[in-house]
């Protein structure tokens, strides 16, 4: 009888050894833990002599992550901010860390709406680098792979290259600022055309060359050109603008200032050509220029004398000729301008100031410096003025100098056409 009691329980503990064993090796999700199992007189050996205090199974292969999108269109553009975002070698401010994932809306710089075409669609609508400091080789594979993209602002980073033709086939593209980069090559001709494209923005870079003259016509309000190696004549055209805003400042345009374009100008709040090549005399039409708060031809080649004319700009706050050839009186009328508060003619070979305009002399904001005005400190030497004025320097029309356009018509002292 004892040896049937021990038989089945040594049945018994075989039977759950076997349970145990199996379970541990089925089982996929949790973890079976067994405490201190003590059977006397037990004879399954080594296999029940200690307890299992933990067996853990390995967890299953993690499933590769699928990006849902809110719209097809953002799906589309996925891989090519991301093929961009490797091609960018510098990024101090850490701003592509954020480009992860399928919420391209939260990326830092990127800005979604809905296109024109589909107002229940949702696209990469506007994008704003300013300041970001990225650099990349090229924009070329980016920015002409944007179809729905309207902004594109850039300006103060590190990107190079030329700008790709493709961008000419951006249906919504109106605001292009790619300013303070290191882009190069002729001027970006692809804007040549783009009917939608208002505002165009490419100063601080090395473009060089020409600036085709069809640009100057286009239906731009604003063209920022400045700060380029583009090496000119003013094109004739210029002068039946349309743009509102317009700095050609700081290239190497040569030859005199149109005639014409006074007028196309009328509405510029600002009008900047310094730092060129420009060359001849200052015409009367400069007093077209009602809006202007500022006009600066500073560091040219300018000669002649200054028209009456400049009294009409009743709203202009800053006028620089400084740094030409410019010669005369310093006329009374522009003194008495009401908004003035600095009027630089340093740098050129002015002689004689009335007192008005010695009176802005005293209050610093007349510069005559470096001129050749008798009596006044900080002059050039008399041989080297004298050395000037015995080559004389003739502007045409010199009596159209008096002429002063805003004032009541006086039929002697109106221009011819």
């Amino acid at each position: 009888m004892r040896i049937n009691i021990e038989a089945s329980l040594l049945y018994y503990i075989l039977l759950v050894c076997f349970i145990v064993n199996t379970v541990a090796q089925t089982t996929n999700r949790e973890t079976l833990e067994i405490v201190n199992i003590g059977v006397k007189g037990s004879g399954c050996g080594n296999q029940c002599q200690k307890p299992i205090t933990s067996l853990a199974l390995p967890p299953l292969p993690s499933k590769q992550e699928i990006l849902q999108f809110v719209d097809s269109r953002l799906a589309v553009v996925y891989p090519v901010i991301q093929k961009f975002k490797s091609s960018i070698a510098s990024d101090p401010l850490n701003i592509t860390k954020t480009w992860v994932g399928s919420d391209i809306c939260s990326y830092k710089g990127f800005f979604c709406s809905n296109p024109p075409d589909n107002k229940s669609a949702i696209v990469i609508a506007s994008i704003d680098f300013n300041g970001f400091q990225l650099g990349a080789p090229t924009l070329d594979g980016f920015l002409d792979q944007l179809p729905d993209i309207a902004l594109f602002h850039a300006n103060s980073n590190n990107f190079a290259g030329v700008i790709s033709p493709k961008i000419a086939k951006l249906p919504y593209l109106y605001e292009l600022d790619i300013s303070n980069n290191k882009f190069s090559g002729p001027f970006p001709s692809a804007v040549l055309g783009m009917e939608g494209l208002i505002f165009l923005d490419i100063r601080f870079n090395f473009f060089a060359g020409s600036v085709p003259p069809q640009i100057f016509v286009q239906n731009l309000d604003a063209l920022f050109i400045n700060n380029n190696n583009f090496m000119q004549m003013l094109p004739d055209n210029i002068g039946s603008t349309h743009i509102l805003l317009l700095a050609l400042a700081n290239n190497k345009f040569s030859g005199p200032i149109p005639r014409n374009i006074f007028k196309a100008l009328s509405l510029l709040t600002e009008v900047l050509f310094l730092n060129n090549q420009l060359t001849g005399c200052l015409p009367y039409e400069i007093g077209y220029l009602g809006e202007a708060r500022v006009f600066d031809v500073g560091n040219n080649q300018l000669t002649g004398p200054l028209p009456f004319s400049l009294s009409c700009l009743e709203k202009v706050e800053q006028l620089n000729f400084a740094n030409n050839l410019l010669t005369g009186m310093v006329p009374e009328v522009v003194c008495e301008l009401g908004n003035l508060v600095n009027f630089s003619l340093s740098g050129n070979y002015f002689t004689v100031v009335g007192p008005l305009c010695g009176l802005l002399i005293h209050k610093g904001v007349l510069d005559v410096r470096n001129n050749c005005i008798p009596g006044l400190p900080f002059q050039r030497s008399v041989m080297e003025c004298a050395k000037f004025f015995g080559r004389p320097r003739l502007c045409p029309h010199m009596w159209s100098y008096f002429y002063i356009p805003c004032m009541p018509y006086i039929p002697e002292m109106a221009p011819s056409p």
